[in-house]
């Protein structure tokens, strides 16, 4: 696959949202050191009514109208005077939109549904840190020969999470079909909406997890050469799974929480971490309705909070697996306001020294019902969607759970799991993959 750009446009709002210049504050949230990273993804359309519509000709105008009400996207991060991010917003300001070209079909691609990792880069843009701060959200619509085509992005994390980025694209999508009407206002207020409590006090679980060390990036830290693979899980091995875990234990687990102690537990094997190495699961946990009072339904800033769970590599290795599923269950019970708050508070006393989970994060998100299938520019919701950032929950290795293409044949029952890993662990790590499609669990 050999794509083409034939243009950036700088697409601008479709009217001036704004008289002056200003900057607009950040969350605490939204500083988070790692969410100091650009997220980069994409999602795949196909044309299956024949219509000879340009997407990018749909898409550019639809997103000039949505970024009316969504103007701090096309803003510039910078550094203020406490040192941490705040956004300039500025009377002709604009966000990149690339215009490209596949030399290919969708389907002679398996619609990205597993695509090669190293040719689906051309896909999304991949600005520098230095480009990012100046444009932290650039998008790419790339068209196939077929006549479908990709809509990738490349949005820096502090301003907003998936699901503030997918509010955003709702709106463009609902735009470019001709649905005027707004479902919400966005909302912004974020330093009062998820602000510090006065005097901070930072409770609880949070510093049984989070750490200071000045200068640590845990997306600097040297494992090795990266490299990506995906694995199916199919439903009747998982179910069986569940089953023998439940004879075990008698415990209620969900997918999420065996699925993932399954592979952390792999990675960690293959990985050869010491055993007295203490390592985290971390994941992300929506606080939208969780903070008192509840945050309101057009809050696009960061609305997720990152939860963990840790033990030695040792004992990850060598205990029952339900032991391990069952310490990731748990962990969900930290989920308050009282932890948000804590999170809140830590960042507002010790941010600039450094606050961190460490090494021996692995990062799992799940993907399979984030609503992906609304953001619909007319040719019907994506048939595939795909994250291509390896940097993500203070981890270089992340765990994406992701729904099969919606057009691939004979994949409808599971799902896919995209797994990031150094390259001299990945082969132990499909070994055990394997023996999980075997049915040979080890548990």
């Amino acid at each position: 696959m050999k794509v083409q750009v034939t243009e950036t446009a700088l697409i601008r709002p479709s009217t001036v949202p704004f008289a002056d210049d200003h900057t607009l504050a950040l969350s605490h949230l939204d500083n988070d050191h790692s969410l100091n990273v650009t997220f980069r993804y994409l999602r795949a359309y196909v044309n299956s009514t024949n219509t000879d519509r340009n997407p990018f000709q749909v898409i550019s105008p639809a997103i000039a109208t949505a970024l009316h009400h969504y103007y701090p996207l096309a803003g510039s991060l910078r550094r203020a005077s406490n040192g941490r991010y705040e956004l300039l917003c500025q009377v002709d300001q604009s966000l990149p939109l690339v215009n490209a070209s596949a030399d290919c079909t969708l389907e002679s691609v398996n619609y990205l549904d597993d695509p090669d990792m190293n040719s689906v880069e051309q896909l999304v843009p991949d600005p520098s840190p230095e480009e990012t701060l100046l444009n932290p959200c650039t998008l790419q619509v790339t068209v196939f020969k077929c006549g479908g085509f990709t809509l990738g992005a490349a949005i820096h994390n502090a301003l907003c999470d998936g699901l503030g980025a997918t509010q955003f694209f709702c709106m463009a999508a609902d735009l470019a079909r001709g649905v005027d009407q707004i479902k919400f206002q966005p909302v912004w207020d974020r330093a009062a909406l998820l602000g510090p409590r006065n005097p901070p006090r930072p409770e609880g679980p949070v510093r049984e997890f989070l750490s200071l060390e000045k200068g640590f990036n845990p997306y600097k830290q040297d494992v090795g050469h990266v490299v990506r693979a995906c694995f199916y899980v199919e439903d009747e091995c998982l179910d069986q799974l569940k089953s023998l875990l439940f004879e075990q234990c008698g415990l209620g687990l969900t997918t999420f929480e065996i699925l993932g102690a399954y592979i952390w537990r792999a990675k960690v094997k293959a990985s050869k971490n010491p055993g007295d190495e203490i390592v985290k699961y971390s994941y992300l946990m929506n606080i939208r309705k969780i903070v008192k009072p509840p945050l309101p339904p057009g809050y696009w800033g960061n609305g997720c909070v990152a939860m963990y769970a840790k033990v030695s590599a040792k004992d990850l290795t060598e205990q029952p697996l339900w032991k391990t599923a069952e310490l990731i269950k748990k962990s969900k019970s930290n989920a308050s306001d009282e932890y948000v708050r804590s999170f809140i508070d830590l960042q507002e006393l010790h941010y600039e020294e450094g606050i961190t989970a460490g090494k021996g994060v692995s990062g799992f998100t799940d993907w399979r019902h984030l609503g992906h299938s609304a953001v619909d520019f007319g040719w019907g919701g994506p048939v595939t969607v795909l994250p291509l950032s390896t940097n993500f929950l203070g981890s270089m290795e992340p765990c994406f759970f992701l729904p099969y293409s919606s057009s691939s044949t004979g994949k409808n029952k599971g799902f896919k799991v995209l797994v990031s890993l150094c390259e001299t662990a990945m082969p132990a790590f499909k070994e055990e993959m394997e023996k999980f499609s075997r049915k040979e669990f080890d548990i």
